[in-house]
């Protein structure tokens, strides 16, 4: 019985020094997302439930200026290109692309998705919220020291287990839920410039 007690009362202290908070797990997070450079492009599913709307789904690819987002609704796909000057943008259901010039984008405006997630504790209490074999989730409360009270008053993170890399994080606003998903780096030229060989016989409408 003795040595009963003593192995439970060596796996209860393993256990112990094994947890982690919150804040730690974020941390360690941050650190693998932070061992990829924004030279290498990223892409990140978004997923917006919006009330009356219903769900738009996108995927969006960057590349330093570059960009493309893919995005259906009720069956139609979109797709828009950007250079930065320029943007193309395709619908399936009148088989048109239309050419437009770009509107200005800050710097902010290109890695905000990944600023998110890496910035997810500024202004924010956050706490273990669930906890699976494979997955930590984590409630993030904006704090009553937060400044920014446009920010979303919550946010759900969810990290996995193992390599700390970030599996989804939903905010919530007026009438709105966006959630972010399936972030990853490496995107190439190829994916994020218009090529209109790709599109044979579709019209294209020029409104530079």
């Amino acid at each position: 019985m003795k040595r009963l007690l003593t192995i439970i009362s060596f796996i209860a202290l393993a256990t112990t020094a094994m947890a982690q908070t919150a804040e730690e797990i974020v941390s360690r997070m941050n650190a693998e997302i932070s061992k990829h450079n924004e030279s290498e492009g990223f892409a990140i599913t978004m997923d917006m439930k919006i009330i009356l709307v219903g769900t738009i789904s996108s995927r969006s690819y960057i590349l330093g200026d570059k960009m493309r987002i893919e995005a259906n609704k009720d069956g139609k796909d979109f797709v828009t290109w950007s250079d930065g000057k320029t943007e193309w943008s395709y619908d399936s259901e009148t088989n048109e692309i239309e050419i437009t010039n770009a509107k200005p984008r800050e710097k902010s405006d290109k890695d905000s998705n990944t600023k998110m997630f890496k910035d997810v504790t500024e202004g924010y209490d956050v706490r273990i919220d669930k906890e699976t074999a494979t997955e930590w989730h984590i409630r993030c409360k904006r704090s009553k020291s937060n400044p920014d009270k446009d920010a979303p008053k919550r946010m759900d993170l969810v990290v996995a287990k193992g390599t700390y890399w970030p599996v989804s994080l939903t905010t919530s606003v007026t009438a709105a839920s966006v959630t972010m998903r399936d972030i990853s780096f490496g995107v190439t030229e190829s994916q994020v410039t218009f090529n209109e060989k790709d599109y044979p016989g579709v019209k294209i409408v020029d409104k530079r």
